[in-house]
């Protein structure tokens, strides 16, 4: 018999954000191999500057060799290594995350715990936080897989904290009070708020006044804030990141207990692009959490070879600033190729300026104002364009119609391919079920008018054998 967490399978893998992946992973695109197949454009990935990292590598036979000088240093990375990690580069990982934030702000390598990559940073402080039962507000839309990541093993209860198109989605004082009076109602004891900075999936930054607002609400709640930042080196365009560690040195909080419940989540997967190298972290100013959460990663280490060899390429300086720098120009061009063939086939986009992703307004395409009709988009999108996007509906998005879609894990010539697709099949939607102003209708499309839910839905899918796309 296996155990009862196991057997209630709660495990939050039956949004549309993971059947998408599944139906792709069944019919994935290759352009000789299947041309007609799934594109992923679910999967916040960089492969845009594997070719610096490479030609990196080729000139530092040392770090990919694991060699000092000429010299193996094979046995001593093989042996045991304890949980707080090697120095060096724990070191050199401080300083890369401060020039990020363009040194407004500096670590200490003594108050950074290592961990096999964000979402092992992420749950540990669940559980170092947080007892079953307790709640974290998450301010929507939030990425997907938080849903598992954060509550699977640790009992933890998310509650959303509902923003809106109206503002561009921004957090604001009266949304948090709204969440943490919703949670009130459901008795649940709120323990904090966690955000992503810049955002996934709306690849937007946050604002001054809204960390100002987040922190002046966390000081009335007594509550923590967890801020993940996995995407601070994406930034492409104006507004520059503003990290919460350098807006509470702005209020000059250093001396209060907030200082010691605001706690920084941080990845290599995403500015380097090296997810495979499971390179995550938490950084705090808690002395007792820093000692659990170290603790803890014993549970999840990232190898020494990794370390060595990213310890060699972070302390190359010249490298690391050329990286960021060429890393962020195609970042933004690869940005505008989406959003300008988007804007062509009447589709519109979030104005954007970090991450690897757009939030895009497909609104205009729904038959009705529903979550209903975002799930039967999606499922049209997945099945005639042969396309893998994200519906807000998985991201716990408030208003219907909202997708993530992904740039950065393809080539130009799949980008391409994907939105001459895309065009076809909006082109192909409106001339079915075009009226007067522009949005659809049941009727008009020839879709079945029984309104179905999600959860019907995606045992549909799961049974679905997807047919070749054309």
């Amino acid at each position: 018999m296996l155990s009862k967490k196991l057997r209630l399978d709660a495990h939050e893998e039956d949004s549309s954000y993971f059947l998408g992946w599944k139906e792709y992973e069944k019919n994935a695109y290759d352009d000789v191999q299947n041309a007609s197949g799934i594109i992923q454009m679910g999967l916040a990935e960089n492969q845009l500057s594997f070719d610096l990292i490479e030609a990196w590598l080729a000139s530092n036979q040392d770090a990919a060799k694991l060699t000092k000088n000429g010299e193996s240093v094979f046995r001593e990375l093989a042996l045991f290594q304890d949980y707080h990690g090697l120095p060096d580069f724990k070191n050199v990982l401080v300083d890369f995350m401060a020039e990020i934030r363009r040194n407004k702000i500096s670590f200490d390598p003594r108050k950074l715990v290592l961990m096999g990559g964000a979402t092992s940073a992420n749950e540990t402080l669940m559980f170092c936080i947080a007892d079953p039962g307790d709640a974290f507000l998450l301010p929507t839309p939030y990425y997907p897989g938080f849903d598992r990541d954060l509550k699977w093993r640790t009992g933890v209860e998310l509650v959303p904290v509902h923003c809106s198109s109206l503002n561009g989605f921004k957090v604001t004082k009266f949304s948090l009070e709204e969440a943490y009076q919703q949670a009130q109602k459901l008795s649940l004891n709120v323990k904090g708020v966690l955000i992503t900075n810049p955002s996934n999936p709306l690849g937007t930054t946050m604002s001054h006044d809204e960390l100002e607002e987040l922190i002046t609400f966390a000081i009335a709640k007594k509550i923590h804030i967890i801020s993940d930042e996995i995407y601070s080196g994406t930034v492409f365009d104006h507004p520059s990141f503003i990290s919460i560690m350098e807006a509470l040195l702005d209020r000059k909080l250093e001396e209060t207990e907030l200082w010691n419940r605001v706690h920084v989540v941080y990845s290599l997967s995403k500015d380097l692009g090296v997810p495979g190298f499971r390179v995550g972290m938490i950084y705090s100013n808690n002395e007792a959490l820093v000692s659990a959460a170290t603790k803890m990663s014993s549970f999840g280490l990232i190898s020494s070879q990794t370390q060595y060899l990213l310890s060699k390429l972070l302390s190359d300086k010249k490298f690391t600033r050329n990286y960021m720098k060429e890393n962020r120009k195609r970042l933004k061009a690869r940005r505008e190729m989406l959003v300008t063939a988007l804007r062509e086939a009447g589709i519109e986009c979030l104005k954007s300026n970090a991450g690897l992703f757009c939030w895009v307004d497909m609104r205009n395409l729904l038959s009705s104002n529903t979550f209903d009709a975002e799930v039967e988009l999606w499922k049209k999108i997945l099945r005639e364009a042969g396309l893998n996007v994200s519906p807000g509906a998985s991201c716990h998005c408030s208003e219907p119609g909202w997708f993530r879609i992904c740039f950065a894990n393809m080539s130009e010539e799949t980008l391409n391919v994907s939105m001459q697709r895309m065009k076809a099949f909006v082109e192909k939607t409106t001339q079915q079920c075009r009226r007067g102003g522009g949005r659809v209708t049941h009727q008009e499309s020839g879709c079945n008018s029984r309104r179905r839910s999600l959860s019907n839905w995606v045992l549909n899918l799961c049974s679905y054998d997807s047919e070749p796309y054309r």
